[in-house]
């Protein structure tokens, strides 16, 4: 299938083609893709994604691929349980916000103009907007229950830090699956390895199931008392730079990557500390609830790549 794909696309690239026959690639429950579909996902990709630049073209058609397959899939489980594929408009104004100002972009219109510069407008990505939302939500409506956090522990992680210099940890993440204990160190080595090959930003948009993935599995500034204590553990003995080695999760495996630490000798503020570390828990929770559920869907629909 990947070759077949290549081999339709690969032409979409050569700036010398003036025309190009649409051709269907995959048909997932009456959701088409198109070899058009898979180039617009790639300008959408490299758009967001700076780093998948340094990707030959293949592999970020690999990456377009398993995108546009993967929100066909979240589109079809969306439209079983809510009526449209519409958000709040003051919440998607918010959301594109998120992203432009991610991209250091100080307005919508400037936002617009560097679409422009890919062949993208506003309207091309506000659907790719809204169908993550719109799975978001539903597995927050299906999983919240699930979700376990000692927030007893937390708030007494941040009281100890407190008391001391308030250390700050800049992180990157990519989370993935694995189906037995064998599988860990052989999934974490394939990782490592790509790792090396093309940097950890875009080993995460090819491996990491994490929301992440979509920015090069990029979490930003996260304090010390934020993370659990098996997290804290091997976060605390890397320097600038380093990843950690794969850390077991309940429904999924964590490498981490250290990209700056900070020290503050400022008092925490305790309750926003307290909500920052709980949003944090229960995202990562979350997104190991979305990847079993995802999973799910995808055989429930008989859909193989």
């Amino acid at each position: 299938m990947k070759k077949k794909i290549l081999f339709f696309l690969f032409f979409l690239f050569c700036s010398q083609v003036q025309s190009i026959e649409i051709k269907i690639i995959h048909n997932i429950q009456n959701e088409i893709i198109t070899n058009i579909d898979i180039k617009n996902e790639f300008k959408y990709l490299v758009a967001l994604n700076s780093s998948l630049k340094e990707l030959d073209k293949d592999k970020i058609l690999i990456i377009s691929n398993n995108s546009i397959i993967k929100e066909k899939i979240k589109k079809i489980e969306i439209l079983k349980n809510f009526k449209e594929i519409k958000l709040d408009e003051n919440y998607l104004n918010f959301l594109i916000k998120k992203i432009y100002s991610r991209l250091n972009f100080n307005s919508i219109s400037e936002f617009e103009l560097y679409l422009k510069n890919y062949d993208l407008t506003l309207t091309d990505i506000k659907t790719k907007i809204i169908i993550d939302a719109l799975w978001n939500d539903l597995i927050i409506e299906k999983f919240s229950s699930k979700i376990s956090i000692n927030e007893n522990q937390i708030k007494k992680n941040i009281l100890e830090n407190n008391q001391v210099n308030l250390k700050e940890y800049q992180l990157s993440e990519i989370l993935y699956a694995v189906t037995n204990k064998e599988e860990i160190e052989q999934k974490y080595n394939k990782v490592v390895k790509s790792i090396n090959e093309i940097g950890f930003e875009n080993t995460a948009a090819i491996y990491s199931f994490s929301e992440t993935a979509q920015i090069g599995g990029e979490i930003g500034w996260v304090s010390e008392s934020s993370l659990n204590e098996r997290i804290k553990k091997n976060v605390n003995n890397l320097k600038n730079g380093e990843i950690t080695k794969p850390i077991i999760l309940s429904n999924g495996i964590l490498v981490l990557k250290l990209i700056n630490t900070k020290n503050s000798k400022t008092a925490v503020d305790v309750e926003s500390e307290f909500k920052k570390a709980i949003d944090y828990e229960r995202n990562r929770q979350l997104n190991q609830y979305s990847k079993i559920y995802y999973d799910r869907v995808k055989k429930n629909i008989g859909f193989n790549e």
